[in-house]
């Protein structure tokens, strides 16, 4: 309500017209009663109105200082006006996370954010992309869409531990995402839910699926979460022997993960061991109901899974011209022939584990897996190198004489650590050998310590016999130099020229096993830089010495095993990669995760893995985006022994 007496020159008044307010140009009184009020209104009109006292309640006069004028700081409706136009941007481009974010993208990673994963909702999925396709950069598309899209605000991402800053730089540097890394101190503090208090973070697996604490932490009510991705999810998945389910605590942590967020990504390049059963169980953490008991059917059909995964291998991707996105690879196997003392270690190492084994089937069901354990690690081991084995069972005998001490003083020793399988489940020994390599090392005393079926001084004094001659066998093989060393030697020779091109001419007259049918093999040349895969990294100490000796250069050979902390993995990558005196790259199964070697595009494997998902892990090392070179893997293999049939066994359930 405003008096007829407000109705002065310039005022704004509004309730003279219905859809307006009006400017006053004059207001003439007649008596006290009545005006004849002159406006102009919004579009510029004059128009005159009497107006009288019963009229007041209808009018108001409008604030000088009122909100929609031109009157304001120019700057300030810009940046007003664009982060509204940022707000309502998805609405208007599709395609807003790849145009805000620091990336080259690739049509393979376009089509599986914006086809495969942003339609459904919520959003259950396996993106089981080949190794080196850019999962990672996929996962940060998707989260920073969700984000735009108002669709979520709490995000957690689960990793191995030697890629949770890997993950945080990225996210960081091409996302502008600033996710925290659970550490923890900071998950062990009294009183506080680290989870509730960040929206954005990094979390450990290993640290999360074995920390009863940190999951009574996760299931707290305000720990829930909009987005869970799970990196190198194959790790969360459990086995089926015969009929029945055996679980691991990773995969129980998947189930636990999949009832605390309503989008659940797993991304993983391996996510099929060559078990359907197994990958059955593995998909029931997506869709519970959908898989519940499929692993016991036995109709022979795989399961139907177009609706929950994508998987494309790198053969199919390409750049935005149709060129193929990668260059081709080819893996050669390398054989050699154990020589006869070689071959007599075998045989007696084989034959110890296999008598052990027989004793170990009469213990009960978890000292016989920790048993087992133990005696897959020396057979191992024993393929692997004779400084492995011969460390192996040195230590294999302290372990064995120390428990032999105290069995017959009758006083256990108070310090000794606790064998993990008393840690885990019934059926968790198969998640040891999932262990990164520093974690095994740090397990292994331990496993060994329980590892014997002996309960008696003597048959502990037997067993160490056996231990000791072994022991005497390997150091006559490691003095005399082995087959296995012969043939990478001969490998690197030809591949780095060191002859002057004398082996170059045998391969040439002879291309197997360098090359098969109309394959090319890689041409010699000083310069190529070569990343060798060992299992054990008392193999990789032998390497290392035997091939600065054969180069005559110390400084060529760079380093990266378990040991090393991220900083010192860092700067030996970035010799290998950068400084052209380093050729080689040796390397435990530390650096077959979320390490980047596309400088080099040769690769050996001097130990084959034991684990298929792991084989394709290290060549996808060198194997992906950027890689201009055909990549070349050579596998040296022993002919006649059990790891050429595991060998065998790798090759069938890759193809699955």
């Amino acid at each position: 309500m405003a008096p007829l007496e407000a109705l002065t020159e310039a005022a704004l008044v509004a309730g003279v017209l219905p859809d307006a307010p009006v400017t006053v140009v004059h207001a003439a009184w007649f008596g006290t009663e009545v005006v004849q009020l002159t406006y102009r209104s919004a579009d510029g009109r004059l128009g005159e109105e009497l107006l009288y006292r019963d009229d007041e309640a209808r009018l108001t006069i409008v604030p000088s200082d009122r909100p929609w004028t031109f009157a304001a700081d120019g700057a300030h409706y810009r940046l007003a006006a664009e982060a509204q136009r940022i707000d309502r941007a998805s609405l208007f481009d599709p395609l807003l996370a790849v145009h805000t974010s620091d990336i080259q993208p690739l049509p393979h990673q376009i089509t599986a954010v914006y086809e495969a994963m942003l339609p459904r909702q919520p959003l259950r999925f396996l993106l089981a992309d080949d190794p080196g396709a850019g999962k990672t950069i996929m996962a940060g598309l998707l989260i920073k869409e969700l984000i735009a899209r108002g669709d979520l605000r709490r995000c957690l991402v689960v990793c191995p531990g030697s890629l949770v800053e890997q993950w945080q730089d990225e996210l960081t540097s091409k996302f502008q995402l600033p996710f925290q890394i659970a550490t923890s101190d900071q998950l062990q503090a009294a009183g506080a839910n680290w989870f509730a208090a960040h929206d954005l973070a990094i979390a450990r697996l290993d640290k999360l699926a074995r920390d009863e604490d940190v999951q009574t932490l996760l299931r707290s009510p305000e720990a829930e979460w909009d987005l869970i991705v799970c990196d190198e999810a194959h790790k969360m998945s459990a086995s089926v022997y015969g009929r029945e389910p055996r679980y691991t605590k990773r995969y129980h942590l998947g189930e636990l993960l999949s009832t605390r967020t309503r989008h659940f990504l797993l991304m993983s390049a391996t996510p099929h061991n060559g078990k359907d059963a197994d990958f059955q169980l593995f998909l029931a953490l997506l869709d519970r109901d959908r898989f519940e008991g499929a692993h016991r059917e036995r109709n022979g059909r795989a399961p139907d899974v177009d609706d929950l995964m994508r998987r494309t291998v790198k053969e199919q991707l390409v750049q935005f011209d149709g060129r193929p996105l990668f260059p081709e690879r080819i893996a050669e196997t390398v054989p050699f022939t154990l020589s006869p003392l070689e071959q007599s270690l075998y045989e007696d190492v084989t034959e110890y584990v296999r008598e052990q084994f027989n004793r170990a089937d009469q213990l009960d069901g978890r000292r016989r897996g920790t048993v087992g354990f133990a005696l897959t690690v020396l057979q191992r081991r024993l393929a692997s190198s004779p400084e492995a084995i011969l460390q192996s069972l040195r230590r294999r005998r302290d372990r064995l004489s120390e428990r032999r001490l105290e069995i017959a003083s009758g006083r256990p020793d108070p310090a000794r650590r606790v064998s993990p399988m008393d840690q885990l489940d019934l059926y968790d020994e198969e998640d040891l050998d999932d262990l990164d390599e520093l974690e095994q090392l740090e397990e292994e005393p331990a496993v060994l310590d329980q590892a014997t079926a002996a309960r008696t001084v003597a048959e502990l004094d037997v067993e160490i016999s056996v231990l000791e001659q072994l022991e005497r066998l390997a150091v006559q093989v490691r003095a005399a130099g082995d087959a296995k060393w012969r043939a990478l030697q001969a490998t690197l020779t030809w591949l780095l020229d060191l002859d002057g091109g004398s082996s170059s001419q045998r391969v040439a007259e002879d291309p197997l096993p360098y090359g098969a049918g109309d394959i090319a093999p890689p041409t010699p040349s000083r310069r190529h830089k070569i990343v060798i895969f060992t299992e054990h990294r008392d193999t990789l100490r032998y390497l290392e010495a035997n091939i600065q000796r054969l180069l005559g250069r110390p400084e060529a050979v760079a380093v990266i095993h378990g040991g090393l902390r991220r900083e010192q993995r860092r700067a030996a990558q970035d010799r290998f990669l950068h400084d052209p005196h380093v050729q080689l790259l040796l390397a435990t199964d530390a650096a077959a995760e979320g390490i980047n070697l596309q400088r080099a595009h040769l690769m050996i494997n001097y130990d084959l893995p034991w684990n298929p998902n792991r084989l394709e892990q290290r060549f996808g090392r060198i194997h992906r985006i950027g890689q201009t070179e055909t990549c070349y893997l050579f596998n040296l293999l022993a002919s006649g022994t059990r790891e050429g049939d595991v060998y065998a066994a790798l090759l069938s359930k890759l193809e699955e």
